[in-house]
């Protein structure tokens, strides 16, 4: 069978399905891609804060393994995704630095934080590849901020410390839409929604997909890229996965403001507390982790991403993000008048270990378990933070089709 005849289907057309579809069927594979949501990219992948990681967020794994593990995928962002959506993606980043403000109750303290800090960013420069980041990064440093800085931003007495980074986040809602639409344009995708995916199955050298959906045929390749889903379809499908995964639904408030907005896009590092996405002004995303999280379960059972979500969104949940936010950002109350849109979406972060961010211990403060695992022509793969994920699809392509 020449390669332009491979069948492949694609389970999960979040931003990792739909990347290695587009970057699949434009290399000749004929893709169908699975999904139980009724559109691509509809889920987590369109509700999340968009941060393209360059390892900074992760104090809590000071050996660097997850900066390094982060890295090249969040610096190929740009580049990858521009090629898939055929046009800029600058419209879409957040304009100015992040501010990383250290809490007192923080897993790192901030002289420890502000060390690290420094070999992160002696990472970034030190990378081939810095100039395809979303913003230039030939001095990349983390300032520290002067008390002066540090009141303008905040007046909590909890914030001992505060740092300026390179960091920028997309805003997901609108790269969701386009790479959507290019889904639906390559001619050589079949989309099928609202479909439940069990198991696959392998009879003589090819896959069958066993679900709520009608019989799709047969597949010479199947690539597991669900999110929450995906440890259940592995193990249903005899591909049990050796680690245990935290199982957490976080919900967040999307705001178009309808006036500027001067908040600064700052993260309070590193534990169980906020941050705050200030794209272009107007739209904004925020997150109070204590008010969001619906649910947490570490019990490594992947049936434990089946557990029920909220069906209606509690009334006092606006209020209660406004409110946890509001004691560190003065401005935040100023998203709460009659001019401004609020949307409470969010989605499951899914990631190996368990335990509380409290915790300095805790697998959750490190990140660099994920990749790819491939079982005869069965892929699977875990996708680890939305910035990586068309960078691994990109890799995957290039093994399937060379």
């Amino acid at each position: 069978m020449s390669r332009r005849e491979l069948r492949i289907a694609i389970l999960g057309a979040g931003i990792m399905g739909c990347s290695l579809a587009l970057n699949l069927a434009r290399r000749g594979a004929r893709i169908t891609l699975v999904d139980q949501a009724a559109a691509p990219m509809a889920a987590a992948s369109r509700w999340n804060e968009g941060k393209i990681h360059l390892g900074y967020l992760y104090s809590g794994d000071p050996s660097l393994a997850t900066a390094r593990k982060l890295l090249p995928g969040s610096l190929a962002f740009r580049s990858d995704i521009e090629e898939l959506i055929d046009q800029s993606l600058q419209p879409a980043v957040s304009v100015a630095d992040d501010i990383y403000l250290t809490h007192r109750d923080s897993v790192v303290d901030a002289t420890a934080m502000a060390a690290y800090f420094d070999e992160v960013s002696h990472l970034v420069r030190s990378h081939p590849d810095r100039h395809r980041y979303l913003a230039d990064l030939t001095d990349a440093h983390a300032i520290q901020l002067s008390e002066h800085e540090l009141g303008e931003i905040t007046n909590a007495s909890l914030i001992v410390a505060g740092f300026r980074v390179p960091e920028r986040s997309v805003q997901t809602g609108w790269l969701a839409d386009r790479l959507a639409a290019a889904v639906f344009a390559q001619r050589l995708i079949e989309v099928i929604t609202h479909a439940r995916v069990d198991r696959v199955v392998e009879s003589d050298g090819r896959w069958r997909i066993i679900g709520s959906m009608p019989d799709a045929g047969r597949f010479d390749v199947v690539i597991n890229s669900l999110w929450h889903g995906r440890g259940l379809v592995d193990a249903a499908s005899g591909f049990a996965s050796p680690n245990i995964w935290s199982y957490r639904y976080r919900l967040a408030l999307f705001v178009r403001s309808g006036r500027p907005s001067r908040i600064a896009s700052a993260v309070i590092a590193t534990g169980p507390f906020g941050d705050i996405k200030n794209y272009n002004g107007r739209d904004l995303y925020l997150s109070w982790y204590p008010a969001g999280l619906v649910v947490n379960n570490d019990s490594g059972d992947p049936a434990a991403a089946s557990a029920t979500i909220p069906d209606v969104v509690p009334d006092h949940l606006v209020e209660s993000i406004l409110r946890g936010l509001g004691d560190y950002f003065p401005e935040v109350v100023e998203l709460a008048g009659p001019d401004t849109d609020r949307v409470v979406a969010g989605g499951w972060v899914v990631a190996p270990g368990r335990g509380s961010l409290t915790d300095p211990n805790s697998d959750l403060h490190r990140r660099n378990r994920f990749g790819v695992t491939r079982i005869g022509s069965y892929y699977t793969i875990d996708t680890g933070k939305y910035a990586t994920a068309p960078w691994l699809a990109r890799r995957v392509t290039l093994e399937i089709m060379g």
